[in-house]
């Protein structure tokens, strides 16, 4: 069985981005690796696991009741436990490199750190498999190619996180949230992400609506896989982009 790397933030990560590809992965034979900067234990966004602040949204918000249990056991699991050092990674071990998301102000550090672009890199130039979903997708932007001086994704097809789904987060709790779903208050996910693409055809959004995917139902789910790339947009494709990680580890 394959080799996974998860590299995750110390505080602020998505629950459901994290702990359903471990679920599946795991449960399927194959090794994960946790990754913190500095190999101490990490935290999910409290607000993402348990809804509080979130009113009468936590339910629809929050993370599902699958990620919640898949949550419950991962913080659990010997090997999230005990995270490796960033600068530990050795990209050699690995088959494939999972980017999950997050978007608490606590996440900067891990979007903006040059040791995880440098690994992203040397996993492209390696042609392994990369998964990155939600704010996760940034890293791949951020990441340059020394050879063309541009984002490793400048000719790939992708999806991101859209526009419609961070702003509608954002005026729906901003009353009394502030700019908690504003990772970055100045500059949307998307955008920043369509400005390192070289043909804005190669975004897909992807279809409009709420619906969440679950393993018996993968369907409302989207994702964009191109070549050893494969992107989602939220928590709610999270089972969709599981299951394209496990079938590139396991084609």
């Amino acid at each position: 069985m394959s080799k996974v790397l998860i590299p995750i933030p110390t505080n602020g990560f998505d629950p459901s981005e994290a702990a359903i590809p471990w679920k599946l992965l795991s449960e399927r034979g194959h090794d994960i690796t946790f990754a913190t900067p500095d190999g101490n234990l990490a935290k999910a966004d409290p607000i993402m696991v348990t809804g509080k602040g979130l009113w009468f949204l936590k339910f629809s918000m929050r993370a599902d009741r699958n990620s919640r249990l898949a949550y419950s056991k991962m913080i659990e699991s010997p090997e999230f436990k005990n995270p490796i050092k960033y600068s530990d990674i050795s990209v050699e071990e690995y088959s494939a490199l999972i980017l999950p998301g997050g978007h608490a102000k606590d996440v900067r550090p891990y979007l903006e750190s040059a040791i995880l672009q440098d690994v992203t890199l040397r996993f492209m130039e390696a042609k392994k498999t990369i998964a990155a979903i939600c704010h996760g997708v940034l890293i791949l932007a951020r990441t340059i190619d020394l050879k063309t001086r541009k984002s490793i994704i400048y000719d790939k097809k992708i999806t991101v996180l859209p526009n419609w789904m961070e702003n509608l987060a954002y005026f729906l709790t901003c009353a009394w949230m502030g700019t908690y779903y504003r990772t970055y208050p100045g500059l949307s996910t998307q955008n920043e992400v369509k400005a390192a693409i070289s043909d804005q055809n190669n975004i897909s959004i992807g279809p409009y609506g709420l619906d969440r995917d679950s393993l018996e139902k993968p369907s409302p789910g989207f994702c964009v896989v191109d070549k050893n790339i494969i992107t989602a947009r939220w928590p709610g494709d999270v089972h969709c982009f599981s299951l394209e990680i496990l079938k590139q580890l396991e084609s």
